[in-house]
């Protein structure tokens, strides 16, 4: 009997990661009451980057949501967000949270990215990976890794690691559909590593700064991103955008 070839790797990434994972652009108040409450647990029980006792609904929410949109990643089978990100897009007399919190640590070579063309550019901000969703050597240093705590096979248990990873093509995805382009983001020194053995590729855009712990702007153009992913990436990317971008064309209230 003749052996049937294997799948190619390109299209078992996106499908298995998809198998486990749902991605959507969050636009219904429940999605956005499941973001905050991710990112309370993150940013305010975990790592106590935000005071909790300012959010006692236990939703972790700012002045940038309201002109932001979110990305959240859902375990299928517990139903259970495991990790968000936000794109924000500001207006002409909106700032982001970089610009607000970190302005002096940008290299002004980028401030042409952040000016010149306003509509162009966004941030993305507050990525979260729940912790029910992580474990690995030295996570006290970093926030992206992957965990065994859930009752999943191990092979469902592989594709937890790519939780911050696919976040980051959900907003990419929202940054080509909105046209904003020109990406910011303040990272910690292991998110670049991570996204560039992923074969996306950012570039440094400032010093480090304290700011939510040791982080530095960083800059990338959605054009570039998408030019040099690596195929497995690219056909899960493509997945993600064609999800969010039929949810962004039949909701004008978040045009």
């Amino acid at each position: 009997m003749q052996q049937q070839p294997p799948k190619n790797s390109t299209e078992s990434l996106a499908e298995n990661f998809q198998q486990y994972f749902a991605a959507e652009l969050s636009h219904t108040n429940e999605q956005l009451l499941a973001v905050y409450k991710v990112r309370y647990r993150v940013y305010c029980e975990e790592f106590a980057y935000e005071p909790a006792q300012s959010f006692t609904d236990r939703e972790e929410k700012d002045e940038f949501d309201g002109h932001s949109l979110h990305c959240l990643m859902t375990h299928r089978s517990s139903e259970q967000p495991a990790g968000c990100v936000r794109v924000v897009a500001p207006g002409n007399d909106q700032i982001t949270p970089m610009e607000k919190y970190c302005m002096d640590s940008i290299d002004p070579a980028f401030h042409q990215y952040l000016y010149d063309d306003r509509e162009r550019m966004c941030e993305f901000s507050r990525l979260a990976v729940d912790a029910a969703f992580r474990r690995r050597p030295g996570e006290s240093v970093t926030r992206f890794g992957q965990e065994d705590a859930l009752d999943v096979s191990r092979k469902e248990q592989r594709t937890f690691s790519l939780i911050a990873v696919a976040a980051f093509l959900g907003a990419f995805a929202i940054s080509d559909i909105t046209g904003r382009t020109n990406v910011f983001a303040m990272m910690e020194p292991f998110l670049p590593r991570l996204l560039r053995r992923s074969g996306i590729t950012v570039h440094r855009a400032g010093s480090d700064i304290d700011y939510h712990g040791t982080r530095a702007a960083y800059f990338a153009t959605t054009e570039e991103v998408l030019a040099g992913m690596n195929p497995e990436l690219k056909a899960l990317y493509d997945a993600i955008h064609r999800r969010f971008a039929a949810t962004y064309g039949k909701l004008p209230d978040l045009h």
